[in-house]
């Protein structure tokens, strides 16, 4: 049984155009995805594809605007308001994508204590610290006092120390130096290893291949493909979808091939495939009737020509 699973979920916004007219967009169309215990499931897409509203939607922080639709179970169990409430910063912690989080008003060694776990919290967060390559004297400073990769170390920090069974981290390495990255992967790494189940959310999609058991590749709000870390590889002909080889084959590595197009955006998502208006391989059918996820050579797509 996955410690997360997504099914179907949808989230759509009210946006008022003029003579305030009220419309639903479409931010996330019928995304699935699970998480098991032990993994880590890296989720890779450009700007814009869903991965950080994903985040929010699990953790129960999306505005109180957002119509969501679908099942997000944890641990066998529909994760309602009160139950997200109460596993939020226990049983599940993120590590979020913008360094706002962190309280401008207390000292950020207080702030990560309060989700160490341990019969000495002190020392627990001292040990992460000096992993992160931050001085003890960082605890005692403000986050307004901290650099952009310093106030990343320490949001990592907080999952670090926590022993959470979920740790979602959102864009958790950018504006780190190589070697802070390199730590920070190798510690979400550990916590897997340890039990728990880790989604990173991140768009360096080599960084995420060191460490990911599994890839799920989001495109205009949805899954499109999850696969194996192992069949990111060679020209990338072990995929499934076409999305996620274009993606693959654009890294400089793999021939920087760029693909054609843009990504729609949320008012204008096509009626059938998502993809299809940026497809190579797009037929009617394509355009007529958009793709269910299925199982094909062992993982996870939504193409009907996948095979």
């Amino acid at each position: 049984m996955p410690l997360l699973e997504v099914n179907n979920l949808s989230v759509a916004f009210a946006r008022y155009a003029g003579g305030f007219q009220r419309r639903m967009e479409q931010a996330i169309v019928g995304l699935d995805l699970s998480v098991e215990a032990g993994e880590i499931v890296a989720v890779i897409g450009s700007s814009g594809s869903g991965k950080s509203l994903l985040a929010h939607a699990v953790l129960g922080i999306l505005p109180g605007h957002a119509q969501v639709t679908g099942t997000i179970q944890y641990d066998g169990e529909p994760l309602n308001e009160r139950r997200i409430a109460a596993l939020r910063g226990n049983e599940i912690v993120l590590v979020p994508q913008s360094v706002s989080f962190l309280d401008p008003l207390q000292r950020v060694g207080a702030q990560v204590r309060t989700t160490a776990r341990g019969t000495d919290p002190a020392a627990t967060v001292r040990s992460v610290f000096k992993r992160l390559r931050l001085a003890e004297a960082v605890g005692r400073l403000f986050p307004f006092q901290l650099s952009g990769g310093m106030a990343r170390r320490v949001l990592v920090s907080t999952a670090a120390v926590s022993a959470a069974r979920l740790i979602v981290a959102d864009e958790p390495t950018p504006g780190m130096q190589a070697e802070d990255v390199n730590e920070t992967l190798s510690m979400l790494r550990e916590m897997a290893d340890k039990g728990s189940g880790v989604l990173l959310i991140t768009h360096d999609i080599e960084a995420a291949l060191r460490v990911a058991d599994k890839v799920a590749v989001f495109y205009a709000g949805t899954t499109v493909e999850l696969a194996k870390a192992a069949d990111f590889a060679g020209d990338g002909s072990n995929l499934r979808h076409p999305y996620s080889r274009a993606l693959w084959q654009a890294l400089p590595r793999n021939g920087f091939k760029p693909l054609p197009g843009t990504q729609p955006s949320q008012d204008e998502l096509p009626s059938g495939c998502l993809f299809a208006p940026r497809c190579p391989f797009a037929t009617e059918a394509c355009s007529a009737e958009r793709p269910a996820i299925r199982e094909v050579r062992g993982g996870w797509t939504r193409c009907f020509h996948a095979s």
